[in-house]
């Protein structure tokens, strides 16, 4: 069942290029990397775009797109080549037609006239009578005479792959040993009526054809893989094939209420995560925690520790739920774990157009070279950074009404005249000055630093939250530090 000890290890990645990349085939791509890397074997990036009706170009080239971003790597597909091309199935139908012939010849594969609604009745009579309601091998041996007839109706015949009449027993690389009946695996399509090839003939024949070796997937697939151990052998009987792949199936990441998570999931689209600005590396690392785990304490690692510690039995079969919180948690330590410089230039996208609300010339690089390390600490995705140093470009701050509210309460204006005279005679180039400031003018009004500094950080950034006060009036500056102090005294008198 297994690929012969030994042998190179041979995965695929192989998506349909159908909108947004979803998280789950994500996790998917990712554990067939690590894997891949693992065991210093070679990782095919395959199209499966045989679907015109859904398949379109732009979501082809998302794709390449997310891979890049996501930093994986592959070793054949589409721009990197190989022996095995083209690796886009749209491009491989003779292929395909070409095997279906031969799975005919040889009596693996018949052709089925059965109309929709023939099989519709026959299916229906079957649940009634409680018995398996997929195909019954209506045309498993039709006579010559029969062919004739249906041909002169003018019907035109799917092809059928012919089940094995035993039962097929494989071992799952994540599920352990699995075992299926006849009667639950029925003979099923593999080409359509017009001639085009179905997901059940291609995807085994190009994973046979580039001598893959393990098929990492998710459970959604598990029932099919009886059908593809039949077909395989049927492969390698003709010479087609070399092996039949070990299979592991992975868990399903489940989204609110118990449900499998879906496309229509807002939390779903791999887009949204980079909008937000997770790191691919902070995402991968909550991603691979969705079935796997480095260690029974360790929930944050680095890419190379996983590639290292990776093991596909390792996987938990059962269901991974998707917590956006943690997977922000886990990104924020990611950003930590940055060096200050690669953070700084990570965030640039968040400081221009069209993120940015301020101008690009009033973007000042030495203030946001200076803020960078106070930012870093406070960040969960890189999109907050925006709102966070919007003070310092903007030529004034922007006031939330509600924390303008919560901080300029009765006596607030004295304060704020007060911390103005503190501030006016501190030393500038320290921080620690600037709260000392800010302290004594609390203490000349009996308060606490904590309700002290609140009228002077929305006076100044225009909320009452951000990054440290008194490193951000440091990077800001005396003189727009005292203008702004100066504007929430003209609006509160106002």
């Amino acid at each position: 069942m297994a690929s012969a000890p030994g042998s190179p290890v041979r995965v695929r990645f192989c998506p349909s290029p159908t909108g947004n990349p979803h998280v789950g085939l994500v996790r998917t791509a990712l554990f067939n990397w690590a894997f891949a890397r693992h065991h210093q074997g070679t990782l095919v990036f395959r199209i499966e775009d045989t679907d015109a009706a859904r398949d379109s170009e732009e979501s082809y080239n998302q794709l390449l797109d997310a891979m890049r971003w996501l930093g994986f790597d592959w070793d054949e597909g589409p721009e990197a080549g190989g022996p095995h091309a083209p690796y886009r199935q749209s491009q491989r139908m003779d292929i395909y037609a070409d095997v279906a012939q031969k799975l005919l010849d040889a009596g693996h594969a018949y052709h089925c006239y059965c109309s929709q609604e023939e099989l519709d009745a026959r299916r229906e009579a079957a649940r009634a009578a409680g018995k398996p309601s997929g195909y019954d091998g209506h045309c498993r041996d039709l006579t010559a005479e029969q062919v004739e007839e249906y041909k002169a109706q003018g019907r035109t015949p799917i092809v059928r792959f012919r089940m094995p009449d035993e039962t097929i027993t494989f071992t799952d690389l994540v599920r352990g040993e699995l075992t299926f009946t006849p009667e639950n695996v029925p003979d099923y399509g593999i080409v359509r009526a017009n001639g085009a090839p179905l997901y059940t003939l291609v995807n085994p024949v190009d994973d046979a054809l580039m001598e893959i070796t393990h098929v990492l997937r998710g459970e959604d697939l598990l029932s099919s893989t009886p059908r593809q151990v039949a077909l395989y052998r049927a492969l390698t009987e003709l010479g087609i094939a070399k092996q039949t792949p070990a299979f592991g199936h992975l868990p399903y990441v489940m989204g609110e209420g118990n449900k499998k998570l879906s496309k229509r999931d807002p939390q779903a689209s791999l887009n949204l995560y980079r909008e937000r600005g997770f790191l691919p590396e902070g995402l991968l690392n909550y991603l691979s925690l969705l079935g796997w785990s480095l260690s029974a304490d360790q929930d944050i690692f680095t890419l190379d520790e996983m590639v290292a510690a990776f093991d596909i039995t390792d996987v938990n079969p059962n269901p991974a739920r998707f917590d956006l919180k943690k997977c922000e948690a886990i990104n924020a330590d990611h950003i930590r774990m940055l060096d200050v410089k690669e953070f700084a230039e990570r965030c640039r996208p968040w400081l221009q157009p069209p993120f940015a609300p301020w101008a690009p010339e009033d973007f000042d690089a030495a203030k946001w070279e200076a803020i960078a390390p106070h930012a870093q600490t406070r960040l969960k995705v890189l999109s907050e950074i925006t709102e966070n140093v919007d003070f310092l470009f903007l030529p004034e701050p922007v006031f939330d009404e509600a924390s303008w509210a919560k901080a300029m309460k009765e006596g607030s204006d004295a304060l704020l005249r007060t911390a103005r005279e503190k501030l006016e005679a501190a030393d500038w180039t320290s921080a620690e000055s600037l709260k000392e400031a800010v302290l004594a003018a609390g203490e000349a009004h009996g308060l606490k630093l904590g309700k002290a500094q609140a009228p002077v950080r929305v006076a100044v950034t225009g909320r009452t939250v951000g990054l440290p006060l008194f490193e951000s009036l440091e990077v800001l500056g005396k003189e727009k530090t005292l203008s702004r102090i100066d504007a929430a005294l003209a609006k509160l008198s106002a």
